[in-house]
């Protein structure tokens, strides 16, 4: 009997080890094609244990063992899947496929409910289908709608962050910097920007915070992600604003993508007050091709040209301006003409080599040249008159001359390194960089009032704007980075914390400085609210000084000479940063409500003015400020099946240069977007795209005095475009063979409210010296058709 009752003590104590005994859950959650499915729940209601995959759809759950344990795999927009393991023990490694819902509307729903986990919001491409266009630059378009950013130009695809200038935003396509042209001033002369929409897969964008791995900018960073097509492709577009065709063929190893666009503004700029002959002409062609032979190596090239003419002949204008009370009356006769012409190409080539899925080995080597041209010559003999009584306020004869060249050539060779376990993804790299510039520009204003030149101090005669400039910038940039994304949870809870970290080191031997830039954010997605995530963010930011920065003026008997400044130093900005996400359902549709507080320390400041989208630095000064501020959005589904959002953003900043207090040149008090997109009620053949802007007007000064005269606020930025698109034909579904899959024709009215928003602002000068601000308004309403047809 005492041996019978000992047995069974041991047999029940082995059987309670083996109840009590834990084991350990990994893998990897991937979709159909492959790719990682980030953010997947995996549970085991039974134990109340759950956990969330990384980025790279790993995962890892321990779990006590049982007789069966039940896990469950979901993910919005996939369908549910169940595994049951029998009697686990020890390390269990199980890989799970997702298949997308047959009656999801498709990945847009995914990525609009993915977790926001870092400072970058991923922005659906479907979004940029369809909607009213005026630059033709559908991606800026689309990042000019986002809280925190401003634009107060139609014409123009750049766009100011958070209180930051033009220069501040740093692009990237498929890891590589990207450049703009250096001397375009006006939003009428820009072209198509590098970015072609046609041929973007994923847009990560950040309004600050941003990671280690996005260069010396201070305001923001914008990444792309070309497509890799798995089978062919093609679509066109025509309007009354240019045309497009892309063409992409893939395979399972292979793919390449064609892109080729055109683009004129002179039915647009017809609009305008200032008549004339218009004939803006920009042309791009762009090509991306990968290939990955095996398992081991993958091979990327991307390659860019493009070609843009501006050639204008101005005849007469005429502008009423002024209130009711006082109504002036601006008019002028042109002669003359202005013939720019800007050249750029760009192209990057990548060697990878892969071990596994885990760790990579990437040498990238890219190369950006321009070659710039603005040539014009233009007289203008010009009227202001005071309305109600008829007086000639100003009378006289204004003549703009500018021979402006340049060329530049930057190469750089970057070798980066990617490692990734199941909660840390690490990346670091090391980029050299070669720059060459050489500018030779000669530009000057000559004003003419009532019969005396100004300004004149009774013995000389001086031009009021006269700028001579020859330089040549031979310089070699060193930049380091190395960071890690943790993914982790704290003492067995389900809350998961994602962690950024990283630093970056930069290098200049021009003015022989040395930057050291540490960068941290922190992601938290509660596990008593799973829709429910916080954001923190920090870090330091340096605007490395290039060719612009440098310039520094010396005027003398009337002349002023620009040359480069080796002295100057960083900007630099220092980010604290605070957000929450929050995504809800209402009547069964999703939605995100996001709100981010931030503050920006700025030290070191390079004051600067802005004229149209030129950006010109005072290089003599130094200047201390901040930014401040609040932005809201509301994204979701506010009709069955599309995507809208309404954005809300209030900002203050403040610049103190030489002991005077002043806002910085784009600093916008408020703004709203809205983007709102609609069926026509019992069709998806009907879709209409309306998009809203109202946003608070900038500060604006005399010319050449902006430091020290008193600035004014130009009035609100304020414009409604819709669009309205018909489906010819669907087959999208592919329910047949036939080759053909869509064809859309579409209407958009662009300005719809005619609004003449203020631009800009030409200043006359009477005899007295007395200045007036002209102001300079932008297109008026235009109906623009389009066709387009997808393959």
């Amino acid at each position: 009997m005492i041996r019978r009752l000992f047995i069974l003590m041991i047999l029940t104590l082995l059987g309670l080890d083996g109840m009590a005994q834990s084991f350990t859950l990994h893998g990897r959650v991937i979709d159909e094609d492959g790719n990682p499915v980030e953010f997947a729940s995996v549970s085991c209601l039974q134990q109340g244990k759950a956990t969330v995959t990384s980025a790279h759809g790993n995962y890892s759950l321990t779990l006590h063992s049982a007789d069966s344990v039940v896990v469950k795999f979901s993910m919005l927009g996939y369908r549910t899947k169940t595994r049951v393991l029998r009697k686990p023990k020890g390390p269990q490694t199980l890989q799970v496929t997702l298949y997308g819902m047959a009656n999801t509307l498709g990945q847009v729903d995914v990525t609009g409910q993915k977790i926001q986990s870092g400072q970058g919001q991923e922005l659906s491409t479907k979004d940029m289908k369809g909607s009213p266009s005026t630059t033709g630059n559908a991606v800026e378009e689309l990042v000019q709608s986002q809280a925190g950013v401003s634009t107060h130009s139609e014409l123009s695809s750049q766009y100011n962050v958070r209180g930051g200038a033009f220069d501040e935003n740093s692009v990237y396509i498929n890891n590589v910097e990207v450049y703009r042209p250096f001397l375009v001033r006006s939003g009428q002369q820009e072209g198509l920007s590098v970015i072609n929409p046609d041929m973007v897969e994923r847009i990560s964008f950040s309004t600050g915070g941003f990671e280690t791995k996005y260069g010396d900018k201070m305001s923001s960073a914008l990444d792309i992600t070309y497509r890799q097509p798995k089978h062919a492709e093609a679509s066109a577009t025509v309007s009354l604003l240019g045309a497009s065709a892309y063409v992409g063929l893939g395979s399972k190893n292979f793919s390449w993508t064609n892109g080729l666009r055109y683009k004129t503004t002179k039915y647009l700029l017809g609009s305008m007050e200032t008549n004339g002959e218009y004939k803006p002409n920009f042309l791009d062609y762009q090509t991306y091709l990968h290939w990955r032979p095996n398992r081991l190596w993958s091979f990327d090239i991307i390659g860019n040209v493009s070609d843009n003419h501006y050639t204008f002949q101005p005849e007469s204008r005429e502008t009423t301006f002024g209130t009711l009370e006082d109504v002036k009356s601006f008019k002028v006769y042109f002669d003359g003409q202005e013939k720019d012409r800007f050249q750029t190409y760009f192209g990057t080539i990548g060697i990878t080599r892969h071990w596994g899925d885990s760790t990579s080995v990437s040498l990238l080597g890219s190369a950006f040249t321009t070659s710039e041209r603005e040539q014009y010559d233009i007289q203008g003999q010009y009227w202001l008159t005071q309305t109600e009584t008829s007086e000639d306020l100003g009378v006289g004869t204004y003549f703009q001359h500018a021979r402006n060249y340049l060329k530049a050539r930057v190469g750089s060779v970057k070798l980066l390194v990617s490692h990734k376990t199941a909660s840390h993804n690490i990346e670091g790299a090391f980029t050299f960089k070669k720059e060459h510039i050489e500018e030779n520009s000669r530009e000057y204003e000559m004003r003419d009032s009532a019969g005396y030149s100004i300004p004149h101090t009774g013995k000389d005669l001086y031009m009021i704007y006269s700028l001579r400039a020859k330089n040549q910038l031979d310089a070699n940039r060193t930049e380091v980075y190395l960071q890690d994304t943790w993914r982790f949870h704290r003492n067995d809870s389900s809350t998961l914390y994602t962690l950024n970290y990283g630093v970056r080191f930069s290098h200049w031997n021009f003015n022989r400085e040395s930057t050291l830039s540490p960068r941290v954010s922190l992601g938290i997605t509660p596990s008593w609210n799973r829709d429910l995530t916080f954001r923190l963010a920090t870090g330091l930011y340096y605007q490395a000084p290039f060719f612009k920065e440098l310039r520094d003026t010396s005027t003398v008997y009337g002349m002023t000479v620009a040359s480069l400044n080796n002295k100057v130093k960083s900007q630099r900005a220092i980010h604290v940063i605070g957000g929450m996400d929050y995504r809800f359902k209402v009547n069964n549709r999703p939605y995100r409500f996001s709100a981010e507080a931030y503050y920006k320390f700025l030290h070191n400041l390079i004051p600067y003015s802005v004229s149209n989208v030129q950006v010109v630095y005072y290089g003599d000064h130094t200047a201390t400020g901040h930014a401040a501020g609040v932005d809201l959005k509301l994204y979701g589904e506010f009709v069955p099946g599309t995507d809208s959002w309404i954005t809300f953003s209030f900002m203050n900043t403040k610049m103190n240069v030489d002991g005077r207090s002043l806002p910085l040149p784009t600093d916008q008090r408020f703004a709203a977007h809205l983007f709102f997109t609609d069926y026509f009620p019992g069709t998806t053949r009907w879709k209409m795209s309306l998009r809203l802007t109202y946003a608070d007007g900038l500060p604006f000064s005399t010319p050449h005095r902006e430091l020290t005269s008193a600035s004014f606020r130009a009035p609100a930025y304020k414009r409604a475009d819709i669009g309205m698109s018909y489906r010819l034909y669907d087959n999208s579904d592919h329910h047949s063979s036939h080759w053909l899959k869509n064809i859309w024709l579409g209407i958009d009215c662009l300005n719809l409210l005619g609004i003449n928003n203020v631009n800009s602002y030409y200043w006359v000068t009477d005899v007295v010296g007395q200045q007036y601000a002209v102001p300079n308004y932008l297109t008026g309403r235009r109906i623009n058709a389009k066709v387009t047809v997808e393959f």
